[in-house]
C-alpha cells in the first residue's frame, strides 16, 4: 500500500483540528489498527502511518513545518516508527497517564518549564481542647521563596535568561534508540537546563542563579475542630518555591495532641470516670460535673452502682466535617472509705447489724493502736 501523505486525511480530521481532536482521532484509530488487536499486515502499515501523522501534528513546531513544507521525508515516514515495540497499553498510557483501559504503568514526561518546588513538613503541638474545638495556630518555618532581587528569574538585574541551546527552549530532549523491533523515540528533561528551557549566563548575586532565597515565614494554620492526634493538614503552595519561578510545593503539617488530665478520646466520643463516696452512691445526690463546655448538673439516683454510665449527648468531640458531635460517657466508680475513725466505724457496724450483714470483728490490741497512729 502506497504511503499516505496527507496526515489530516489519514487521521480523519480537518486542518484546523485542535490538539484534543487529534488525540481522540489517533486514539480511536490506534485501538482499531494496532498489531496487538489487528494482525492484518495492511492494518499494521496503516498504524505506522497514523503514528507518524500524530507524532508530527501533535508537536506545534513540527505541525507548522508540515503545514508549510509537507512531510519531512518522502512517504511521511520521517525515518522512524515512534511506537515500534510498544504494546497497545503503552500507547494508551501516553494519553491516560497510566489509567488507560489496558492497564500498565505509562511513560510520563513532565511539561517543560521550571520544576516544582519540594514539599515540606513540620509538626505542631495542640492542647486537647484546641484539637476538639479548633484553633488558629501561627507557625514559623524557614522556606525557599522567590528571590526579590531578580524576580525569581535567577538572572542578574539588567540581564535575562537565554534559551537553552540543547533543547531549544522546550525543556525536553527527544532521543532515538534502536530496539530489536525498530527505532523508538523517547523524551526526557533536558540535562543542561534542568527542564526549564533556559540558561542563566549572568547569575543573580542574591540567589546565585537559583531564583529563590531561604527566609523565615510565618503562616497561620486554621486547625479545624475535631482533629485527632496524628492528623496531617496540607497547605497547598506553602512549601518550597520552585527554582527560577517554578511553582511552590506544599506544606504538610502533622498534628500532635497532648493528652487530657481527665478525658480519654474514643473516636468522636469522650470517656471519663466520676468517683462517688459509698454514701452518695447509696443515698443519691446531685453533683456539679465539669465538661469541656462548662459545668453540668448530674443527678445521682439512690443505689447507684459502680459501672453505671451517664451519657451526656453532644458533649463529645465535633465531627471534622461539621455534621454532629460525639457524646460524653461518664463511668461511675464507687469508692470504699479507707480512713474511718472510731465513730464512723461504729455507725457502719450498727448499719450492718440492722441489715443482718456479717462483718469482720473490730480490731483490738497493739496492732490496732499502731495502725490508728499512722492514719
Amino acid at each position: 500500500m502506497a504511503p499516505h501523505n496527507d496526515y489530516y486525511e489519514l487521521l480523519g480530521v480537518g486542518r484546523s483540528a485542535t490538539p484534543e481532536e487529534l488525540k481522540r482521532a489517533y486514539r480511536r484509530l490506534a485501538r482499531e489498527l494496532h498489531p496487538d488487536t489487528n494482525p492484518d499486515p495492511a492494518a499494521t502499515e496503516r498504524f505506522k502511518e497514523i503514528a507518524v501523522a500524530y507524532e508530527t501534528l501533535s508537536d506545534p513546531e513540527r505541525r507548522r513545518r508540515y503545514d508549510t513544507f509537507g512531510p519531512e521525508t518522502p512517504g511521511g515516514q520521517a525515518g522512524f516508527d515512534p511506537f515500534a515495540g510498544a504494546g497497545l497499553g503503552d500507547i494508551f498510557d501516553a494519553f491516560f497517564g497510566g489509567n488507560g483501559p489496558f492497564g500498565g504503568g505509562g511513560r510520563t514526561t513532565g511539561p517543560s518549564g521550571p520544576p516544582r518546588g519540594a514539599d515540606m513538613e513540620l509538626a505542631v503541638d495542640l492542647a486537647f481542647e484546641e484539637a476538639v474545638f479548633g484553633v488558629a495556630k501561627e507557625v514559623k518555618v524557614r522556606v525557599p521563596v522567590p528571590c526579590s532581587t531578580c524576580d525569581a528569574t535567577g538572572a542578574k538585574p539588567g540581564t535575562s535568561p537565554i534559551t537553552c541551546t540543547e533543547c531549544g527552549g522546550a525543556g525536553q530532549v527527544r532521543r532515538v534508540r534502536q530496539s530489536i523491533l525498530g527505532q523508538m523515540v523517547t523524551a526526557g528533561p533536558c540535562t543542561r537546563c534542568g527542564g526549564s528551557g533556559q540558561l542563566v549566563p549572568d547569575p543573580c548575586p542574591s540567589c546565585r542563579g537559583d531564583g529563590r532565597v531561604t527566609e523565615e515565614r510565618t503562616y497561620t494554620i486554621d486547625v479545624p475542630r475535631g482533629v485527632d492526634d496524628g492528623t496531617t493538614l496540607r497547605l497547598s503552595g506553602r512549601g518550597s518555591a520552585g527554582p527560577r519561578g517554578g511553582p511552590a510545593g506544599d506544606l504538610y503539617v502533622h498534628l500532635r495532641v497532648r493528652p487530657h488530665e481527665r478525658f480519654e478520646r474514643d473516636g468522636y466520643d469522650l470517656l471519663d470516670e466520676l468517683h462517688l463516696s459509698m454514701t452518695q452512691a447509696a443515698l443519691g445526690t446531685t453533683v456539679a460535673y465539669e465538661t469541656l463546655d462548662g459545668e453540668e448538673e448530674l443527678t445521682i439516683a439512690p443505689a447507684t452502682q459502680t459501672g453505671r454510665v451517664f451519657r451526656l449527648r453532644h458533649k463529645g468531640v465535633p465531627h471534622v466535617d461539621g455534621r454532629g458531635r460525639g457524646d460524653l460517657h461518664v463511668h461511675v466508680v464507687v469508692d470504699t472509705p479507707d480512713d474511718l475513725d472510731d465513730a464512723q466505724e461504729d455507725l457502719l457496724r450498727q448499719l450492718a447489724a440492722l441489715r443482718a450483714e456479717a462483718v469482720a470483728p473490730p480490731e483490738h490490741g497493739l496492732l490496732s493502736r499502731l495502725r490508728g497512729a499512722f492514719k
